[in-house]
């Protein structure tokens, strides 16, 4: 079995008007809500043992803030590639995955159409369709390898968006 987190990156701050889209940083909500995010995954287990992530910024540190309530260190493999990337290369990056379970950390809109596409059963909750900042899929694939990931094929374990994360 293989686990994958996907996780959308945290609010940004749109303070400088100037700053590149690729260079925004986190704003407090956000830097707020990586950290619950973290302490979320922590406590259900939900523990990255290889991280992929976009090269920006925002998901930079998105991982910044999660990383401290993970116990031990994932291998943080920066991918230029995600950032704003679409499904299929989004799906392209994952099958060369090496981790048990994998943390994947990216942009709308690819990274709502992802999510879609990976699951059999879309979660509940209505915040799955638009996936937010912050939003984080947990899915199980039942394969050996990633190569062999496919669309369709992932079990949703779990879905939160941090507003609902009570710490």
């Amino acid at each position: 079995m293989k686990r994958l987190i996907l996780t959308r990156h945290a609010k940004s701050s749109w303070d400088d008007p100037l700053t590149p889209d690729h260079d925004r940083p986190l704003n407090e909500r956000g830097k707020a809500a990586a950290a619950d995010l973290g302490q979320w995954l922590a406590s259900r287990g939900y523990v990255p043992d290889e991280v992929l992530c976009s090269d920006s910024l925002r998901t930079r540190k998105t991982f910044s803030g999660i990383a401290p309530a993970l116990p031990g260190t994932p291998v943080l493999e920066l991918k230029p590639a995600l950032y704003h990337a679409g499904p299929d290369v989004m799906m392209a990056v994952l099958r060369h995955a090496t981790g048990a379970a994998v943390m994947m950390i990216g942009h709308n809109p690819g990274i709502a159409e992802f999510a879609h596409r990976l699951v059999a059963h879309t979660p509940a909750s209505p915040d799955f369709t638009r996936y937010p900042t912050g939003a984080t899929l947990v899915v199980d694939f039942l394969v050996d390898s990633w190569a062999d990931v496919d669309f369709g094929q992932g079990v949703t374990v779990d879905f939160v968006v941090p507003r609902e994360i009570v710490v």
